[in-house]
């Protein structure tokens, strides 16, 4: 197993588990000398899952492979809200 530096994969693209584009490494979370999450620059179709945010931090534990593309786990990403359209009647 070859062991990368954090500057070599700022840049590098992120994927799903499941094969979907996620975005962009912008930079790590260090924390006591360990990589603690990754600052991801979001793109692709996943943009409508982080309400217009322009990047997530994912933490590290969610990551399964880092090499030429990092991939992560598709249970890091939020879950969509479902929209409600009407109040049930035993909340009135």
């Amino acid at each position: 197993m070859r062991i990368k530096k954090i500057t070599e994969v700022i840049g590098c693209k992120v994927y799903t588990d499941s094969g979907d584009y996620f975005g962009e490494i912008e930079e790590a979370n260090l924390q006591e000398n360990k990589v603690d999450g990754w600052k991801i620059k979001v793109g692709g179709s996943v943009m409508s899952l982080v309400g217009g945010a322009r990047g997530v931090i994912i933490p590290h534990q969610f990551v399964r492979a880092i090499s030429d593309i990092f991939i992560i786990s598709k249970s890091a990403l939020p879950s969509p809200d479902p929209e409600i359209d009407e109040v049930p009647e035993d909340l009135i």
